[in-house]
């Protein structure tokens, strides 16, 4: 029984699934949208718009906790100096969902994340 459970699984184990989604929040703060699956999508936008509201603090707990996440020491830099002083007037939603059609091979449906301007 999954009672109470929350989140996506992506039918990954805990470990898989965890790295999945660093390396996705990382390749976002990175290029500022990527494309990936409609699922993936869904299931990194609310752990990325967290740690971007964790980003606005500014403070040294804060960028320790985002570091536990996102473990390059550049991408953190260019998250609190560049993206999160962006969106210092803005409440939230700082990631946008548009829908791609299928993907060519598999016919899995595709979504572009970017972060909002």
């Amino acid at each position: 029984m999954r009672h109470r459970v929350a989140g996506r699984h992506l039918k990954r184990n805990t470990g898989v699934r965890r790295a999945l989604f660093r390396n996705l929040i990382s390749d976002l703060i990175r290029y500022e949208r990527i494309e990936t699956t409609e699922a993936k999508a869904r299931a990194v936008k609310s752990d990325a718009e967290k740690i971007i509201t964790r980003a606005k603090r500014g403070d040294l707990h804060s960028r320790r906790l985002v570091l536990r996440t996102i473990t390059d020491p550049e991408l953190v830099k260019k998250l609190f100096d560049e993206i999160a002083p962006r969106y210092a007037q803005r409440p939230g939603g700082y990631t946008r969902l548009l829908k791609l059609g299928p993907r060519q091979g598999d016919a899995a449906p595709m979504a572009l994340l970017e972060l909002v301007k």
